[in-house]
């Protein structure tokens, strides 16, 4: 067994795929690790807003709270209606699709490729930050770690689904369980509670606007809601029930968490503090600094880290039905040998690098542009849903619609309040990186359709006949590689040349009277070249040959296939250079022999 297959796992045959499908609890860990997560950073959001007007607005995180739960179970159920209408899975881009056009649902496609993108990216770094809070030292060392915790996770992705949500089951067991009983000992028992903060001069008035704004910060804990619907093709049958399932699960657990600690951060009369975030003054005023508050910390700082994950099982799925619509290279509607959509997941993680990289690491950098783009996402799937209801007109269809109406209403003006409040902080990267992949999809598609268009024979197309053919065979030296690439050039094709390059300046090899003196029954041609390149007057000489030619023109690259891999970097790579260079010529067949010598 090779590294790759030792890191990755062996290759899966297609009847092994159910062992990859998740459940219900496994759907958590795989695709609700970043909505759960936002508890870390949701309530505190709110909390930053608030501050602004002064302690005395802290209290109003419970009604505020309250509103953005009341919108979960808007999402939860227009996302459950989802699932049950389009079991392929895609989310807010198949929902467009069918519903708003194709050129929405390409808008659609794009705010979540970002927004996935800034999952990957704000997690890891959120998680990196945790332990490097706890560790000091290791602050300089926080763009690798980014980059370690990224790479565990996508190679955990590449061998399969089922594989990372069992990885990641117990820490996200430990987190859900962790929060919960924090909040039901600081609801029966309060303990050790917190002085209210000192009152502050008010930097503006508590108004509406206030108010749209912390509800808007508070609903990045919303973040996620949508990758269950997306990801419903990873779920074992019957699919849309257990991905519906999970959705339910998802929403009452996090509509829990979020009421019980905005409950606790009132009760406590929590305020944003320098070096401790919410949840810890929040955890440490329910249950002091014991045993419970150090598991839970540890739990939230590794599931942070991994709620990654969300982003690899969504948008792979949705790179390959964008791949199957033209609007992405067909590569992404690729399985791998574990039958996962394996350049979804490297697109993805090299893309989150970049990001992590450019950011250094720090998750302040990154949040301003966290969200918007899923809410972009809801908004469509809501407003599509609409339609949708309106064109079947089931039973109740009326009492859909409204539901969805009212959640595309409420998720369209937080996205406005996003962008305008976002905006200056860095927000414009958003708008600006949206329509960069809505023209990227459309170029996709322009060239798909001219191809379909250049290969479609109309009618029925004639029989194939036979062309003659000249192979082409470049060889340094006469020895073994070249006899062995002759006799496969033989077989080939009617004619056959080889062809050698020898520079100026340099003694004559003999190669000529070696020739004559064998007598193979092929033509050598001896090429003079001014310039150390060898490439340069084969590609002259293959040219003119071509367009000499009246059939077709193979070029046969015979090299050394080294047993060891490591062997491979003593050989100067000509067969690799000269076929890229060739791959672009019309008409010109490349072919690589590869000869293995004897031990």
């Amino acid at each position: 067994m090779d590294l790759w297959h030792l890191l990755v796992g062996r290759p899966l045959k297609t009847s092994e795929a159910s062992h990859e499908e998740i459940a219900a609890p496994e759907g958590l860990a795989a695709l609700s690790l970043d909505a759960l997560t936002s508890v870390a950073y949701g309530p505190e959001a709110i909390v930053v807003v608030l501050a602004a007007a002064g302690a005395s607005a802290l209290p109003l995180i419970l009604p505020i709270t309250i509103a953005i739960v009341g919108l979960l179970a808007l999402l939860v159920l227009s996302y459950s209606q989802v699932i049950d209408a389009y079991p392929g899975g895609g989310g807010a881009y198949t929902v467009s699709r069918e519903n708003l056009g194709r050129g929405v649902s390409q808008l659609a496609a794009a705010s979540l490729i970002v927004d996935y993108t800034l999952t990957v990216a704000v997690s890891v770094a959120a998680g990196v930050a945790a332990l490097t809070s706890a560790f000091p030292p290791l602050l300089p060392w926080t763009v690798p770690l980014c980059l370690g915790v990224l790479a565990l996770i996508t190679v955990l992705n590449l061998r399969g689904v089922g594989e990372s949500a069992r990885a990641f089951l117990l820490p996200t067991a430990v987190f859900i369980l962790g929060i919960l009983a924090v909040i039901a000992v600081g609801l029966v028992h309060p303990a050790h509670p917190v002085p209210p903060p000192s009152p502050t001069v008010a930097a503006a008035v508590l108004g509406t606007l206030l108010l749209l704004k912390a509800f808007a910060a508070g609903c990045s804990a919303l973040t996620g809601v949508e990758a269950i619907a997306n990801g419903v093709p990873l779920f074992r049958e019957p699919r849309a029930a257990r991905a519906k399932r999970t959705e339910w699960m998802l929403g009452a657990l996090l509509g829990a968490m979020l009421l019980g600690l905005a409950v606790l951060t009132a009760r406590y009369h929590v305020g944003p503090r320098v070096g401790e975030t919410v949840l810890s003054q929040v955890m440490a005023a329910a249950v002091g600094r014991g045993w419970l508050y150090y598991v839970v910390s540890l739990a939230t700082t590794t599931t942070l880290a991994l709620a990654a994950n969300t982003s690899f099982g969504g948008l792979p799925v949705l790179a390959s039905l964008l791949a199957r619509d033209d609007y992405l290279p067909h590569v992404f509607a690729v399985r791998g040998d574990r039958l996962v959509f394996q350049y979804g997941i490297w697109a993805l993680a090299l893309m989150a690098a970049a990001l992590l990289i450019l950011a250094g690491g720090n998750t302040n950098a990154l949040i301003p542009l966290f969200a918007i783009g899923v809410f972009i996402g809801f908004t469509l799937s809501q407003t599509g849903l609409v339609i949708h209801w309106w064109r079947l007109r089931p039973r109740l269809w009326w009492t859909r619609a409204t539901l969805n109406g009212l959640g595309a209403l409420a998720t369209g003006a937080a996205t406005i309040i996003f962008l305008l409040t976002k905006f200056a902080e860095g927000a414009w990267v958003v708008v600006l990186a949206i329509p960069l992949l809505i023209v990227l999809f459309q170029r996709v598609a322009t060239y798909y359709r001219r191809l379909r268009r250049t290969l479609t024979v109309p009618g029925a197309p004639p029989p194939p006949a036979p062309v003659p053919t000249l192979v082409i065979v470049p060889v340094a030296r006469l020895d073994r590689l070249a006899v062995e690439a002759l006799s496969a050039a033989l077989s080939l094709g009617e004619e056959v040349v080889a062809v050698n390059v020898r520079f100026a300046g340099e003694p004559d090899p003999g190669l000529e009277a070696q020739w004559e003196g064998w007598n193979p029954g092929v033509r050598l041609v001896t090429l003079h070249s001014q310039y150390h390149s060898v490439i340069r007057p084969l590609l002259r000489f293959i040219r003119s040959v071509r367009d000499r030619s009246h059939g077709h023109v193979m070029v046969l690259i015979p090299e050394v296939s080294p047993r060891n891999w490591w062997q491979q970097i003593l050989h100067n790579q000509f067969g690799l250079i000269l076929a890229a260079g060739l791959r672009t010529r019309a008409n010109v067949v490349v072919g690589m022999l590869p000869y293995r010598p004897a031990e």
